[in-house]
């Protein structure tokens, strides 16, 4: 970390600085110019907060060297991670698919996508019992029941599980229903909730939220990481820009620029980007092309009826297309799917 110091400070301001610093375990190198002056601090400033000597008159600007996440940093851990999801590998040469609807409405409802997603080639099924949504009268799922009925429908065709969680106190239903728990945009840096999935056992799945930056969002994954889960996939989603054309804007490039700074698998949702449902094959072979470990795709069989999000939903015969073409992206890049 960098300290530049204002070229007018007083020598007992800067003193109270220097003494600030070396009270909090650092070392300080001085480099004094004729019109700048600098102190090299050196140290792990990893879990400092930098911003914080902004208090100081004297601080003029503070560079932080260190990147602020560390156990999430490919620097501390050079080799990709595998999140294993009952079976199901991620970060792995397999590109994973997941599959389903957005919301689960019905038994009937689930095992017919379930049942298709699967013979189509999704490894795990996806479906939303808790729905956080922008209208309070919006549908809001089915709750317990629903995880109920996504957890029997992941042993009838043999896929592991995933749904959102939106609150705290219902992590023990998930504990018990599910394989793997989605943290949505929404909820990217609820940190009193991210603070509990660190004390959690099942993986986590962490959507970066629609107005974060990569930083941001691999912050949050460090927050699961340090309470003690290490088992984290990524989820790039869309950010929301002043485009209009789409719900959000599919960031691809955050799917390279994550994977060289961070040493957990990426995968990225087309769904939640698009908005439109013929947009989402092409986001997703984008965001394989882009070096994406898997995706997350919501599927319908009737989506004009669908209760949440029927626009950006695929119908069978489209998530069969975007399997087909999906193959053949993994296999030029030497990958299974």
């Amino acid at each position: 970390m960098i300290v530049k110091v204002k070229q007018k400070a007083t020598q007992e301001s800067i003193d109270r600085l220097l003494l600030h610093l070396k009270e909090s375990g650092f070392d300080i190198h001085p480099s004094i110019g004729q019109n700048t002056t600098l102190y090299g601090v050196i140290g792990d400033t990893a879990k400092f907060d930098a911003n914080s000597l902004m208090a100081f008159e004297c601080v003029e600007n503070v560079v932080r060297i260190q990147s602020p996440y560390k156990q999430v940093s490919r620097s501390i851990q050079p080799e990709n991670s595998t999140i294993d999801v009952s079976g199901v590998v991620f970060g792995g040469n397999e590109i994973v698919m997941i599959a389903g609807p957005c919301a689960i409405e019905s038994r009937e409802q689930l095992e017919r996508i379930a049942a298709q997603v699967k013979s189509t080639g999704a490894r795990m099924l996806r479906g939303g019992a808790f729905k956080p949504r922008t209208s309070p009268y919006s549908y809001q799922g089915m709750g317990e029941e629903g995880l109920q009925l996504l957890q029997e429908m992941g042993k009838k065709y043999q896929m592991p599980v995933v749904s959102e969680l939106v609150d705290a106190n219902d992590l023990p239903l998930f504990e018990q229903y599910v394989d793997m728990i989605q943290v949505g945009a929404r909820n990217m840096q609820n940190f009193a909730l991210l603070k509990e999935l660190g004390k959690s056992s099942k993986p986590i799945l962490l959507k970066r939220g629609f107005s974060n930056t990569i930083e941001e969002w691999l912050m949050s994954a460090e927050y699961i990481f340090a309470g003690g889960n290490p088992n984290i996939v990524l989820c790039e989603r869309g950010i929301r820009t002043f485009e209009k054309a789409t719900r959000s804007t599919l960031d691809v490039s955050s799917v390279p620029v994550v994977k060289a700074a961070s040493h957990l698998p990426v995968i990225v949702d087309p769904s939640h980007a698009a908005g439109k449902w013929d947009l989402v094959e092409p986001l997703a072979l984008a965001g394989l092309a882009a070096g994406a470990d898997g995706l997350i795709i919501e599927v319908h069989d009737e989506p004009e009826q669908a209760m949440s999000d029927g626009a950006q939903s695929l119908k069978f015969d489209k998530f069969e297309s975007t399997m087909q073409k999906s193959r053949l992206i993994a296999k030029a890049l030497n990958r299974s799917m």
